[in-house]
Parts: structure tokens; sequence; C-alpha cells
């Protein structure tokens, strides 16, 4: 299997990862803006690439599509899930499996609001949410929400902005200087994620990977622990029956009331996947097989309860020769 990374970033372990499973059987291929990101050491060719809004950019991803003969292609950043899903069609064109969703679906998971509304219109039980000041006010003022809330961009990634409001007046001032941000109830339940693969043939969820948050930091969970629940199961059946996906998504829920709630669906893979790997929840072989055309069978909840994921930090040590000999620069 050829498989290309975009904006690889930090995401050492993932590609170690797949390394692992694939073993000589995989050409790992990584872009990214900058020539120091560190996951380009773990990979067997790297390119340096503008930034995703460059207008030269997916014209030089494609390029190194055919150049590589990559067979499938995933971004590890939320900005470029909507990029690869507008150009589904010509990476297909070219063989490659995009492993993102289709473009509504790349729509609704990158505006939180817009996918708040399209949720409740499908009746999933979803965080309250209100797109502007006023719509809240409204509703504060009928009973419908109390103080305190909690205030996020609409769109956007690794809880950047992402913080709890206490009072009506700092929220007022601070939704007014920033129009951007959306507000939503606080839920005070368990925080849990689940690691989804949805078959590339089939397009329906083939392998299900939840835990318990035990730690977060910005960017997502350090800490989690697994469980396993058919009500999540099937909740997460629910939803993914409503919107077209297509390979690896991480999904945040909260446990609040004997109910599930949807927060929200990162469609790549989640900073956290690698505890569902440790656990044999190996999206690498799921990939694999689709690349070859093969539909998976179904392998949800066949892992075990109570595997702790502790994350920690490392480090790339490399001589400055050694990176400009490695880097391809377009």
């Amino acid at each position: 299997m050829n498989i290309l990374f975009c904006s690889v970033g930090r995401r050492c372990e993932l590609l170690k990862d797949f390394r692992r499973t694939m073993g000589e059987d995989i050409k790992i291929v990584v872009t990214d803006n900058s020539e120091v990101a560190p996951a380009m050491a773990f990979a067997d060719r790297a390119y340096q690439v503008p930034l995703i809004n460059d207008p030269s950019y997916i014209p030089m991803i494609l390029d190194i599509c055919k150049k590589e003969k990559i067979q499938a292609v995933t971004t590890l950043i939320d900005p470029e899930i909507m990029l690869l899903a507008e150009h589904r069609k010509e990476f297909e064109a070219l063989g490659v499996t995009v492993l993102a969703p289709y473009e509504e679906t790349a729509k609704l998971c990158f505006n939180k609001y817009e996918m708040y509304q399209f949720l409740t219109k499908h009746q999933i039980n979803t965080v309250k949410t209100y797109g502007t000041y006023g719509e809240f006010y409204s509703a504060y003022e009928a009973g419908e929400i109390s103080l305190p809330v909690f205030v996020k961009p609409r769109t956007g990634s690794g809880s950047v902005g992402a913080r709890k409001i206490e009072s009506i007046e700092l929220l007022e001032q601070v939704t007014g200087a920033d129009e951007s941000l959306i507000i939503q109830e606080l839920m005070t339940g368990k925080d849990l994620d689940a690691d989804v693969y949805v078959d590339t043939i089939s397009h329906k969820p083939v392998a299900m990977f939840s835990k318990r948050k035990l730690s977060t930091t910005i960017g997502g969970a350090n800490k989690t622990i697994s469980f396993k629940d058919d009500a999540l199961f099937s909740f997460i059946k629910e939803i993914l029956s409503v919107m077209q996906f297509n390979g690896p998504l991480d999904m945040d829920f909260f446990y609040q009331d004997g109910k599930y709630y949807l927060s929200e669906i990162n469609p790549r893979f989640g900073g956290a996947y690698l505890h569902a790997y440790g656990a044999g929840v190996d999206f690498v072989k799921l990939i694999a097989e689709n690349v070859k055309g093969v539909e998976n069978q179904e392998i949800i909840g066949n892992y075990e309860e109570d595997i702790v994921m502790m994350m920690y930090d490392s480090v790339v040590i490399r001589k400055k020769s050694e990176i400009d000999a490695s880097m391809i620069r377009l």
C-alpha cells in the first residue's frame, strides 16, 4: 500500500503504527508546510509544500500522487478535510482512495453550528447550541437554558478558543467581540469519544473503539480508558446513517442523565487513535483491505475494556543537513 498523509505535523506514532502493521508492504509518503515537521522523519518520502490555501497546493498533491503511485490519501488537520472532499473526483481519477467524508458531510463537520442544526433536524441527541448571543438570550429569558455556558469557535479544531462563561455580562462582551463564537449548553456528564472506521466500499461503520477521557489538554485527550456499550454503538450507527463518511473518524460524546449526546465529529484519525490501535483495533488493516478492493467485515466491540492509554511527548533529533537531504521541496 502506498499512502499519502497530508499535513503530517507531529503525528509520528501514527506513522509508526502503520509501519508496525504493514512492515515492508507499505510506502509512507508525507507532506507538510514546515521542513521541521517531526513526523517527516518516519516517512519513506517527505515533501515540503505550500500552505493549503495556496492555489498551487492541490495540483502539487495530485502530482505527488502520480509520482509516488499513491493508492490512498488522508489529512491530519481539519481545515484540509474539505479540500480533499471537494477534489475527490480528481483523486479517484488517479485511482486514489480519499479517506475523508463526502463534501456535504465535510461541510457539516467543519461548521459546528450547521452540524447542530442538521442533527436536531434528524432528531439526534446533541449538545444544545446557539449561533448568536441574541438567539441564546431569547432562550435564556424563556428559561430554556441557564448559565454557565460553554463558548467555542464554530469552525476550527484542537479546542482553541473554547472556554466556560459564568455571567450574562461576560457572555455578551465575549460574543460581541467575536461573532465567530457559538454558545453551548455546559455538559457536566462523562466526557467520551470513539474512533470509528467507515468502510470505503460498503460505506458502513465496521470498527468502533470507545474510551472515557481521564485527562485532556489543548488538542484532545491524553489519558483515556476503554469501555464498551452496545447503546453507544447503536447511537453511532444511527448518526452515521444520515451522513456520508469514508475512512477513519473521531467522535466526541457526553453521557448525561442516562443518554448519549454527540458533541462533534472530526472525520480523520484522532490524536488518541493510538489507544485504539494499542488495544488491537487496527484501522491500518482495514484501509489496506479497502485499497485492495476488499470489503471489511464488521468487528465492532472487538477489544477489551479497562485498557488505559497514557500519552507522553518524545523528540526527533536530526542534523540540518540530513533534513535537507531527505526533503523534496515543491
